[in-house]
């Protein structure tokens, strides 16, 4: 139902910064979690970083100490800060949408309706 559009992929050198933004459909945009995952080429999908609608976020142990997650509800938009880019973080990024809302934090989000995927390629 809902539908997610990434944007903000591109080409940047090793230790470079990006910023993923995800515009999503609905106005109950703000009661549900919102989620980052990526997959390279020949791998599976991979969890990234999640945000809730109480705004408490996780992070994979790759990227907790690089990425931030955030959101604007005001704008149906959930971003991606990517800092200290390395090439393993090359992938394609989707942006995902949990299908509870209002979700109790000691409960882990289920993932549903995701988005095209945009390209982030980290060169050295």
């Amino acid at each position: 139902q809902v539908q997610l559009v990434e944007s903000g992929g591109g080409l940047v050198q090793v230790g470079g910064s990006l910023r993923l933004s995800c515009a999503a459909s609905g106005r109950t945009f703000a009661s549900y979690g919102m989620g980052w995952f990526r997959q390279a080429p020949g791998k599976e999908r991979e969890f990234v970083a999640a945000i809730s609608w109480s705004i408490i976020t996780n992070y994979a142990d790759s990227v907790k100490d690089r990425f931030t997650i955030s959101r604007d509800n005001t704008k149906n938009t959930v971003y991606l800060q990517m800092n200290s880019l390395k090439p393993e973080d090359t992938a394609v990024y989707y942006c995902a949408v949990d299908r509870v809302p209002w979700r109790d934090r000691s409960q882990v989000p289920d993932f549903g309706s995701w988005g095209q995927g945009t390209q982030v390629t980290v060169s050295s």
